[in-house]
Order: C-alpha cells, then sequence, then structure tokens
C-alpha cells in the first residue's frame, strides 16, 4: 500500500493505494509500462499457493489455541505450552505473510517521489528499489542462518524445542519473500506489470 499527499491549495489529503494499484497507473502512463495477461509461471503459482496456505493454516492454528487457553482460564486452568507454541506461530505467521504480501505487491510504499516521474524513469526507480529489497533480503537471509545456528544450543522454556525451530522463520520467510522480489524486478526490466502475478 502506497500513500501519496496532495495540498493544491486545498487542505492536505491523503490517498492510500496500493503497488498493485500503482501497477495500473503506471500502465497507463506510456508504452513502457503495460499490463499484460501472461500470469505468473505454474511453479510460481503453486508456490505462492503453498505460502497462503501456510499462512492460514498457522493462523488457524493460533485462534484455536488462543480460544482454548482462553476457555481454560475461565475455569482457573492454563495449558502453558499453547501460550509458547502461539508465539512461536505467530512469528512464522509473520515472515511467511510478509511472503504473501510480496506476492501480491501489498507492502506499504510511499510514492510520492516515484509518482512525479515520467514513465521510463519511474520504471528505473522501481528497478533500485526492487535491487535495494533483494539486498536487504540476502543480508535477512544471511544472518538468519547465523541466528538459527546460535538458537541451536538454546531450547524453548515449555515445549523444550531449539530455539532455532522459531528463529528458523526470518531466513524461510526472508527467502520465500526474495523469489516474489526477483519476479517483479523481471517484471519491471521486461516492462511487464506486477499484475501478471496472480495474487488475487
Amino acid at each position: 500500500m502506497s500513500v501519496t499527499i496532495k495540498s493544491a491549495g486545498d487542505p492536505p489529503t491523503v490517498q492510500l493505494h496500493s503497488q498493485k494499484a500503482e501497477a495500473k497507473m503506471l500502465s497507463n502512463t506510456g508504452d513502457d509500462w503495460h499490463l499484460t495477461e501472461h500470469g505468473e509461471p505454474a511453479a510460481l503459482r503453486l508456490f505462492g499457493t503453498a505460502i497462503d496456505m501456510a499462512t492460514i493454516a498457522l493462523g488457524a492454528i493460533i485462534i484455536v489455541l488462543v480460544f482454548i487457553n482462553v476457555v481454560l482460564h475461565a475455569v482457573e486452568r492454563d495449558l502453558a505450552w499453547t501460550t509458547e507454541l502461539s508465539e512461536v506461530l505467530m512469528v512464522w505467521v509473520t515472515f511467511i505473510g510478509g511472503a504473501a504480501a510480496a506476492r501480491r505487491g501489498e507492502h506499504i510504499a510511499i510514492s510520492e517521489l516515484v509518482d512525479l516521474l515520467g514513465s521510463r524513469s519511474r520504471r528505473v526507480a522501481l528497478a533500485l528499489a526492487q535491487l535495494l529489497s533483494v539486498a536487504v533480503l540476502l543480508l535477512l537471509i544471511y544472518f538468519g542462518v547465523k541466528v538459527v545456528e546460535m538458537g541451536l544450543s538454546n531450547r524453548l522454556t515449555v515445549l523444550d524445542l531449539p530455539m532455532a525451530v522459531e528463529y528458523l522463520a526470518l531466513p524461510v520467510g526472508a527467502a520465500a519473500t526474495l523469489v516474489f522480489v526477483l519476479y517483479d524486478l523481471f517484471n519491471i526490466i521486461s516492462r511487464r506489470s506486477c499484475e501478471d502475478r496472480a495474487g488475487d
């Protein structure tokens, strides 16, 4: 989602729109950026669907665990492991959900400067932004693996599992996000819109 602030004489207004909507606007600014009906490759679509299903499944499990714990608290009982497992799953939902959002181009973006550029310059700016995202994601994967390795020697208090199980969400989520960011970058370079992705 992106934020555009306009204040030409009238009181400033804020418009919110997603990167997907932004792609539609780009498609109308010139021949360099247009919508196509190609869709994402079958393998990428399958991978994206798996990410979506994993996010939904983990979220559903969290809801069930929290509900069970609330009911048990009502009768003055408690299952400590449900709280700890919910915390672990929440970390996984966060990073896997980030990948699902990247697939749809729904991460927050401030597009005020980019909106002032022409079609060709805008495409270059978006490509540079995605390249920066790639660099950050590669760093997250690298240091995430380091954190996982350190977590192998520590264990969760109640579940008695290696803390690496929780930390693993960082490199896995970053790697999944990287796949979709690279595909977006390919779309930009090949003058195709991120609307080519299936994420609806």
